[in-house]
């Protein structure tokens, strides 16, 4: 006899991209999830198989703008495990226990919280750009060749240091290889040399209604 647990399962994700410096926040709102990679993630994290969140991942490929200065937001990439941003730039090592590759982790980050007697927990992930982010002579998180010097003279949204998109993604072989987990698209933000930019990334799971 096959007793099958009808609880709902559920994850959810929110992210607030703010200067921790000013307090300024530029984006504040929920995420698409990659319900296959993240399921397939969680299996291989609770039979210790080595798989977890280890990254997140910078874009500049989720909008574009027309003349007159009209937004248009892509889809999130969320279907099919080779699924990734349109235009990775840049990514973070966010894992605490990566002693090589995270930067510092200080300010790159997971934290889990839970309330005793509710059925959700919370994964808090912070991601921190620091004022020479991205590096331009930096070969292994910078994916596009950003120059931090040019930053405040940008003229154009289009840019490689201009990030509209964003996604989490599990650790893989290599560095920057792993599943997509995640993927959110906003308006455009710009990482200027003269400023801070914090991502805080709020993954929830709960199980049973």
């Amino acid at each position: 006899m096959i007793i099958q647990d009808q609880a709902n399962h559920i994850v959810e994700g929110h992210i607030k991209i703010w200067d921790p410096t000013t307090g300024q926040i530029y984006v504040d709102k929920r995420n698409a999830i990659h319900f296959e990679n993240m399921s397939q993630t969680i299996a291989n994290a609770l039979a210790n198989n080595g798989k977890y969140i280890s990254e997140m991942h910078f874009g500049n490929g989720g909008s574009s703008i027309d003349t007159v200065g009209n937004i248009t937001y892509r889809v999130p990439q969320v279907i099919g495990q080779e699924a990734d941003l349109y235009n990775p730039t840049f990514f973070k090592v966010v894992d605490q226990n990566d002693t090589t590759y995270n930067t510092d982790i200080t300010s790159n980050n997971m934290i889990v919280s839970h309330t005793e007697g509710f059925n959700y927990s919370d994964i808090i992930i912070t991601s921190t750009l620091a004022y020479n982010e991205p590096d331009s002579t930096d070969t292994t998180f910078n994916l596009a060749g950003v120059s931090q010097s040019n930053l405040d003279n940008a003229t154009s949204l289009d840019d490689s240091f201009v990030f509209d998109e964003l996604g989490l993604k599990a650790n893989g072989d290599n560095l920057g290889t792993g599943l997509l987990l995640s993927h959110v698209i906003f308006h455009p933000v710009q990482k200027s040399a003269n400023r801070i930019i914090q991502v805080i990334y709020t993954l929830r799971f709960r199980i049973g209604s």
